[in-house]
């Protein structure tokens, strides 16, 4: 399935307008509830949920969609689909309920296994990423719109590596993976922001040595990729790949701009312990 200009501004307005319906829900007093394996659900997890599953059914009525907060569906049914869309109505939902802005709203068009077209909108912060495998990676800001790329790994000590981890989770096998490193600086950031940030340039890698399932890095993966970078799998080093199994649990992954040595070997340190 191709994107064309005209649908791919329909999916970005539309990605905004729930997010629209995001920050009116976020201004507001919240219930917050807590779904089988142990996370939080709020109302506006449900509220992009439907106004992005219904936009995309909208659009593309012969797509099927799986979003986080969608009925189970059978994997012997998601095994036919070639192609179909993934979302992540809200991403971060415990940023959200810690009212820091950092929490994404993600949509991924996810082809043979790969996802080509994603984007992933900050509505908090006011900044949208999208990226397709023919068009290139872009940056939505009050500043405009503008391409972005990511950047290669510093020599010797022109400057310190930038690593982006999550402030909540794999924090001891992060301190594990950047002890091993050169020179760097830590960043703490919450939901898919971090591939973004790798994406951008504004960070060098992110290792995620904790659990995510597909639809929390599939749109952010295809930013990633449409940006010159990576999304590997830590012990295969091979790119992630949605739908080849029955669970949507991601293995342990790398974000980064360019492979390294020097990298590889202090993820191998923090997956031995």
């Amino acid at each position: 399935m191709t994107i064309d200009e005209p649908l791919r501004r329909e999916l970005i307005r539309g990605v905004l307008d729930a997010g629209q319906r995001v920050l009116q829900i976020y201004a507001q007093d919240f219930s917050v509830e807590t779904k089988a394996d142990d996370s939080p659900l709020t109302q506006a997890d449900m509220a992009s949920h439907h106004a992005l599953s219904d936009l995309l059914q909208r659009l593309t009525p012969e797509v099927p969609v799986l979003s986080e907060e969608s009925d189970p569906i059978a994997y012997e049914t998601r095994r036919q689909w070639s192609c179909y869309w993934l979302i992540d109505p809200l991403d971060g939902t415990k940023e959200f309920v810690r009212r820091n802005g950092e929490f994404t709203l993600n949509v991924a068009l996810i082809d043979d296994g790969v996802p080509m077209f994603g984007i992933v909108h900050a509505p908090a912060l006011d900044v949208t990423w999208w990226g397709d495998a023919e068009q290139g990676a872009f940056k939505i800001s009050t500043e405009g719109e503008g391409a972005i790329h990511v950047r290669e790994l510093p020599v010797a000590d022109e400057r310190p590596w930038r690593i982006v981890g999550s402030r909540l989770h794999g924090v001891g096998a992060f301190d594990i993976f950047c002890d091993q490193l050169p020179s760097h600086e830590r960043v703490s950031m919450g939901s898919s922001l971090k591939l973004c940030l790798v994406a951008e340039g504004a960070a060098d890698l992110y290792p995620r040595l904790a659990p995510t399932c597909e639809w929390d890095t599939a749109a952010a993966q295809a930013v990633v990729t449409a940006a010159g970078g990576y999304v590997l799998d830590a012990e295969t080093l091979q790119p992630l790949r949605c739908n080849q199994q029955d669970s949507t649990l991601n293995p342990f992954f790398i974000v980064c701009g360019q492979r390294s040595a020097r990298w590889e070997k202090a993820l191998n340190a923090a997956l031995s312990v």
